[in-house]
């Protein structure tokens, strides 16, 4: 996309957003509450409506969470491959929100579901992104043994986003999981390093590994607090970064 007035000011020009599937949860964590994926949706919209370009791994753990199942001794690639699946759901139910408030998008898939979602092209998602379109990617890496938050940040380099936002359900990165623990110690940034160090929870170290191979940052911030995806994106102060 050629730069422009709407655009030349901005702090990033194409993000990667990770939202996890607790995000559009229903009762009890589980399922879809499609008041909201609704308001999701309107979130992202005040994004998209600043010209930004915007990619999406959703997350499926509203469905199914595979490690619990491998402790109850399945197969972890069948599980994984389920929770692929899961995700899915998601993605569809957000590309259905998305198209009821008006806002052009296109769903793609790492596993071949041709019926529903075009299959995963790096060049296609680029030429979605540059034609004004919001990218939802779903069904992980298409592989088992990486989570959602690993295939965002592979998305996320090939796509060529300036930075990967993963909003989720704390204002930022802990030293503990600061519902357990309200001492806990809450980093405003980290080095890559930093934060691999300190085993942090709410991101993988697959994920900040490969980040830190092509200094991708990313910012850790609650979808929850009214404002806050929308001043990420726009580059204000919200959250926790880490950077090289």
């Amino acid at each position: 996309m050629a730069e422009t007035s709407n655009t030349k000011n901005l702090a990033y020009k194409r993000i990667m957003l990770k939202i996890g599937g607790e995000s559009i949860a229903g009762v009890d964590g589980f399922g879809i509450d499609i008041d909201k994926t609704n308001k999701l949706a309107k979130k992202i919209k005040s994004i998209y409506q600043k010209h930004i370009q915007i990619s999406i791994v959703m997350g499926g753990g509203n469905f199914w969470r595979g490690a619990e199942k491998v402790c109850l001794g399945m197969d972890r690639a069948v599980a994984d491959e389920i929770g692929m699946l899961g995700t899915m759901m998601n993605c569809l139910a957000l590309r259905d929100a998305f198209r009821r408030i008006g806002v052009e998008n296109r769903l793609h898939t790492s596993l071949p579901i041709g019926s529903i979602a075009e299959s995963y092209s790096r060049l296609r998602c680029c030429y979605h992104l540059q034609k004004g379109y919001i990218v939802i990617i779903g069904a992980g890496t298409g592989h088992p043994f990486f989570t959602t938050d690993t295939a965002a940040a592979l998305r996320a380099l090939e796509l060529n986003a300036d930075i990967l936002i993963k909003a989720t359900k704390v204002d930022g990165i802990y030293s503990e999981d600061p519902k357990k623990n309200p001492n806990a110690e809450r980093f405003e940034h980290l080095t890559y390093i930093e934060a691999i160090t300190k085993n942090i929870r709410v991101i993988d170290n697959t994920a900040i590994t490969v980040c830190m191979n092509s200094n991708l940052p990313i910012l850790v911030c609650d979808l929850e607090k009214p404002n806050n995806l929308f001043n990420a994106a726009m580059g204000k102060k919200v959250g926790s970064i880490i950077t090289k």
